[in-house]
């Protein structure tokens, strides 16, 4: 499948939100695009380039799907956009066009099926309603209450500070249980160096 990609310096993760500004030509008409049609576009993140200006030359491997969720015209002219994690996908090959959108043809991954949360994740479900008790975080509609490891997992992936390539790591692994435990060994690692 071809998807448009939108390289930024974040990583985006299943059913986690996005706020962006949108303001050029390129991703304008993009995101008129996805609207018309009713479909997403790719978040993958930025490994050399920039957001802004020519097409980055290299990004990750893997991204998140992003459905937009709403849209208004902000108060210094952009176009304002909240976006929603969806699918994970991995690029097979991409093309920069003429107005330097970057077009990818991608598979999707499989998706988890949902395992419940047990008494090994109570330390970190804490984590998330205390990091949820961020206004910025609130606003997001994040750190609320989750029931099943892969919302956990990519709530705390997306909201703690890691290291970008740490974050796509968490990304492209296929089990939330792997995703907890990589979680837990890069807070002790973050607490060690504290």
């Amino acid at each position: 499948m071809r998807l448009p990609l939108f390289p930024l310096d974040t990583v985006l993760f299943p059913g986690c939100a996005l706020e962006l500004q949108i303001f050029e030509a390129r991703y304008l008409d993009m995101v008129s695009q996805c609207l018309k049609a009713g479909h997403g576009f790719g978040v993958v993140h930025i490994l050399d380039g920039r957001e802004v200006g020519a097409a980055p030359t290299a990004f990750a491997s893997i991204g998140c799907e992003a459905h937009i969720r709403d849209w208004q015209q902000l108060s210094n002219g952009l176009l304002g956009i909240r976006v929603e994690g969806g699918r994970r996908f991995d690029v097979q090959s991409s093309e920069v066009q003429d107005d330097q959108l970057t077009v990818a043809q991608i598979a999707w991954r499989a998706e988890p099926a949902l395992q419940p949360l047990n008494e090994r994740h109570a330390d970190l479900l804490v984590l998330l309603e205390a990091l949820g008790q961020h206004p910025m975080v609130k606003t997001l509609g994040l750190g609320g209450p989750v029931d099943d490891q892969a919302t956990l997992a990519n709530q705390l992936a997306y909201l703690l500070p890691f290291e970008a390539t740490q974050k796509i790591e968490l990304l492209g692994l296929d089990k939330p249980e792997l995703q907890l435990e990589q979680i837990q060994s890069l807070l002790e690692q973050l607490q060690d160096g504290a």
